[in-house]
């Protein structure tokens, strides 16, 4: 069940009669450059990935140690809040 060479000759037409063959023709360039590009960064992706190796980061084992936070004062519940609408 799919697409037929009679109805992909009409979408055809309805998509020249609606954009125009001027646009279409834009269009088609523009995507075309695009897929292009696409293909460039993936082949310049997948040489740099193997040329070198990416950067490793150094562990010493150790974690970091952080000092204990004073705790706040409880709030009195008749104070207003600086939140009130």
């Amino acid at each position: 069940m799919g697409i037929g060479m009679r109805e992909l000759v009409v979408i055809l037409l309805v998509v020249l009669l609606v954009f125009g063959a001027k646009k279409l023709r834009t269009i088609g360039s523009d995507l075309g450059a695009a897929v292009r590009g696409f293909k460039k960064s993936m082949n310049e992706g997948e040489e740099e990935g193997i040329s070198t190796p990416p950067p490793r980061i150094r562990s010493d084992g150790t974690d970091a140690e952080f000092a204990e936070a004073p705790k706040a004062a409880p709030r009195d519940a008749g104070q207003k809040s600086d939140r009130s609408v």
